[in-house]
């Protein structure tokens, strides 16, 4: 049974139940694990797939990191990952780009993550998970699901690339800077990541359509690759999987703004959305 890339609670406990090789990975908060999660579920500390490093921590770990915890995790080619967490999905989402970057491209998001899975009263376990190890090895990062700061440059100069901005509007603007500077790249549209959230559907995606229409308004479309960001790459880690969801070609600014804020020499708008 091929699973979604947006699966529903109800589906995902049938595909358990029909005992299909999956490996679910919680990456919400270690309390909210503890207190319940799904059946089976590992949960990942969202650090587990980070950098770390300033100035940019939000960067893809390098590959033997990332072979370290898929081992200890049990992944093999064959197994499905599905992933969620607490928060409405941004973890999960990123999740999906670092599985992306490591060429494993069988996994399915989790729509409302533990809140809509709670909401449908599904089972729950509140026991941690012990995952059977494996051996897998990572090899060559797909690099072509990322943009670099310099690849970024480039593609705003020659108009060649659609920029999702998941920040918050008052840093969008720069009315609110957590890097030495505030603002927003150039020619980048701001579509805060949790307005694609239907709050009165335990954090489950608002329809696909709508949102598609809204970006489309105002200028993101998919008829050139969307690079996404937001501080460090965690808000747009939801947006990357709706890029995904709708068709559209994406690629994660992993630097993000964290990396772009922080540089002196790098172009930014402050003020309005055009």
């Amino acid at each position: 049974m091929a699973l979604p890339l947006i699966i529903e609670p109800q589906d995902l406990q049938a595909a358990m139940q029909a005992s299909q090789k999956l490996l679910i990975i919680d990456l919400g908060k270690a309390e909210t694990y503890q207190q319940a999660h799904v059946p089976g579920a590992v949960h990942v500390p969202p650090a587990d797939i980070q950098l770390g490093t300033k100035p940019a921590p939000g960067k893809l770990p390098p590959a033997q990191q990332l072979s370290l915890l898929f081992s200890r995790l049990g992944l093999t080619p064959d197994t499905h990952v599905v992933v969620y967490d607490d928060d409405g999905g941004p973890w999960a989402g990123r999740m999906i780009w670092v599985l992306d970057s490591i060429g494993h491209r069988d996994y399915s998001f989790l729509n409302g993550g533990i809140h809509a899975w709670l909401a449908e009263k599904m089972p729950v376990e509140s026991q941690s998970a012990q995952p059977q190890a494996s051996d897998y090895t990572v090899g060559e990062i797909d690099t072509s699901v990322s943009i670099t700061k310099n690849e970024l440059l480039k593609a705003i100069q020659e108009n060649q690339i659609q920029i999702w901005d998941a920040r918050s509007y008052q840093e969008y603007t720069g009315e609110k800077a957590v890097s030495a500077r505030g603002g927003h790249l150039p020619g980048a549209r701001s579509y805060e990541f949790s307005r694609a959230l239907d709050m009165n559907a335990h954090m489950r995606l608002r329809p696909l359509d709508s949102i598609k229409q809204e970006l489309m308004d105002m200028g993101i479309n998919g008829e050139q690759t969307i690079a996404t960001h937001c501080q460090t790459h965690r808000r747009s880690g939801l947006t990357y999987v709706i890029c995904k969801a709708l068709g559209w070609p994406v690629q994660a600014y992993d630097g993000s703004w964290s990396e772009w804020g922080n540089d002196e020499s790098t172009p930014i708008n402050t003020g309005e959305q055009p």
